[in-house]
């Protein structure tokens, strides 16, 4: 059974409290990621995913200077990385989530998203049910 350190993204950009929208979504672009983790003293805080910057800053008509802390979630759910790939996808599929952040001691350590447990071919079909799980609501 793989866990979650095995197929886990380690190479993740953060933006800080202190960056605004713009300058967030510039990052998303350049990196052609949807989502940035917020991090402040090497503590997660929070996650701002493009869904983010649409629904709560351009269709709030919020200025591109607006802070990330306004715009981003910060009810997040997190994995360790010990856990198995099988409850991280149980994980997405219960809270409606396509990336999981993971945190060891408080700090991001990596990113689990939906593709990566799909580029794993994991045997036990985890990404195709966490995604039919996560779209059927």
């Amino acid at each position: 059974m793989k866990t979650v350190r095995e197929v886990m993204t380690t190479n993740v950009d953060v933006c800080t409290p202190l960056d605004n929208v713009y300058e967030v979504a510039t990052k998303m672009k350049d990196l052609n990621v949807g989502a940035i983790p917020i991090v402040e003293n090497d503590q997660l805080i929070g996650m701002i995913t493009d869904r983010d910057l649409v629904v709560r800053g351009i269709a709030e008509k919020h200025a591109g200077s607006n802070p990330v802390t306004n715009v981003m979630s910060d009810h997040l759910v997190t994995i360790t990385p010990e856990a198995s790939v099988e409850e991280a996808a149980h994980l997405m599929a219960q809270h409606q989530v396509r990336r999981l952040p993971v945190v060891e001691h408080g700090q991001l350590i990596g990113i689990l998203a939906l593709g990566d447990l799909a580029i794993n071919q994991l045997s036990d079909d985890s990404a195709g049910d966490a995604l039919s799980d996560i779209s059927e609501r």
